[in-house]
């Protein structure tokens, strides 16, 4: 028999990413159209990312699209991946924070960051040097946490203050605290073996979330090695079922299909135009490489397409996954990368469809898929599809099969750009 791992659950996370040249709004309309389809579909949670000078990732409030997206979805728990703790107020913050948490009726989840773009450091005058930016975040952690479990107390850090409040007269003073006692589930992602930010989260209980970049699964192996470093520090069995693991992943009916998608589609031009280049900058060319040896003009994107992102039928993809399980000893979060697909929302969303409906049911399967074979699941899907397809035309009065209307001809609406069939 072989290794038991945690239940595996799959969620997502959006940077948000979109191309430089979307309207802001219009990028934002997306994000929250994906919520709503991942809700739909059953994901778990769908984290959003927080930015301030990246034309690739202009999300600088996901507090603002997590807000937007709460009423118009169910069950998936939707929280920050992360704000970025050395641009926030610790006080300030944590009141957002628990507002949030009871508007979300308990789906809120707080996850954290210290900020690794220079252009961001740069922007709000942090230094560089010192690990200054990661010292705000813990401190920051440590003071909101205080203030959640215990009120109001003297703080005075090395960067942050909070003062206790002594005027209470007509009802004024400290009193909104988090839903979901003694706070939100909080979350810390880390890139590198060894991690500070993943030894925070074994030492306090946080959720550990790894940025895999490395196409060696024993590089991402090491994360979890650095979680019960600092699970020791405060005497914790930290819960594989909690780690979360963050891939590109793009599924279609076969692999060439898949890799032609996400070659050409968001995902490759956003690895080609921003994230390749970026990493490469950034002196992590060798996270990306399987043998350190190669020269790092050798990782391009068809590199990464082959050795990093999990792209192919839903057979190829699950065997991916099962071996990521494997190579790491087991997690119970896969996070797929969200991408803007506006200009490909079919192939897309039958994706995402082939990936929760076909390939997280055979990562738990013993039997295996072929990697190129259509499996009586993926029809099924096809199916769900083409009756979809049928089901919004028929409503609209229509055929799927009548050729679409062109933008300013009569009868023509941008919902009818929407009817998917595979």
């Amino acid at each position: 028999m072989g290794a038991m791992f945690p239940s595996l659950k799959l969620g997502a996370f959006l940077m948000p990413s979109h191309p430089p040249e979307r309207p802001v709004l219009e990028g934002h309309r997306w994000d929250l159209e994906e919520l709503q389809r991942l809700d739909r579909l059953g994901f778990s949670e769908a984290w959003i990312g927080e930015h301030f000078t990246a034309a690739w990732e202009p999300g600088p409030a996901p507090d603002l699209l997590i807000a937007q997206a709460l009423p118009l979805t169910r069950q998936i728990r939707l929280g920050p991946l992360g704000h970025l703790l050395p641009y926030h107020h610790p006080v300030s913050l944590a009141q957002r924070v628990a507002y949030l948490d009871h508007l979300s009726e308990g789906r809120y989840q707080l996850g954290v960051g210290v900020s690794a773009l220079p252009s961001d450091h740069e922007l709000f005058a942090i230094a560089r040097e010192g690990r200054v930016n990661r010292r705000m975040t813990f401190e920051s952690l440590e003071l909101m946490t205080r203030l959640w479990t215990d009120g109001p107390s003297d703080f005075d850090g090395e960067f942050w203050k909070m003062g206790q409040v002594h005027y209470t007269q007509h009802r004024l003073g400290f009193h909104l605290r988090p839903m979901q006692r003694p706070f939100p589930p909080i979350a810390i992602a880390g890139l590198t073996p060894g991690s500070e930010n993943h030894k925070l989260a074994g030492e306090k209980g946080y959720l550990p979330v790894s940025l895999s970049i490395s196409p060696d699964d024993a590089v991402t192996a090491q994360h979890w090695d650095a979680v019960l470093e600092g699970a020791a520090r405060s005497h914790r069995n930290p819960d594989r079922g909690t780690w979360r693991i963050i891939r590109d992943i793009y599924v279609a009916p076969t692999d060439e299909e898949a890799r032609a998608l996400a070659l050409g589609g968001a995902m490759g031009r956003c690895w080609r135009e921003f994230l390749l280049p970026l990493y490469l900058d950034l002196g992590l060319g060798q996270l990306l490489k399987h043998d350190p040896s190669l020269p790092d003009a050798a990782v391009d994107l068809e590199y990464v397409a082959e050795h990093l992102w999990l792209v192919g039928s839903p057979g190829t993809v699950a065997e991916r996954i099962r071996g990521l399980q494997e190579q790491t000893g087991g997690f119970g979060y896969l996070l797929a990368v969200s991408y803007d697909a506006a200009d490909e929302r079919t192939a897309w969303e039958r994706h995402l469809d082939l990936l929760i409906h076909e390939v997280l049911p055979a990562c738990s399967a013993p039997a295996r898929y072929g990697a190129a074979q259509m499996s009586y699941a993926t029809l099924a899907t096809a199916s769900r599809w083409l009756q979809r397809g049928i089901d919004r035309a028929s409503a609209a009065g229509g055929s799927i099969w009548a050729r679409r209307r062109q933008p300013g001809e009569p009868g023509h609406s941008r919902s009818a750009t929407r009817t998917a069939y595979p």
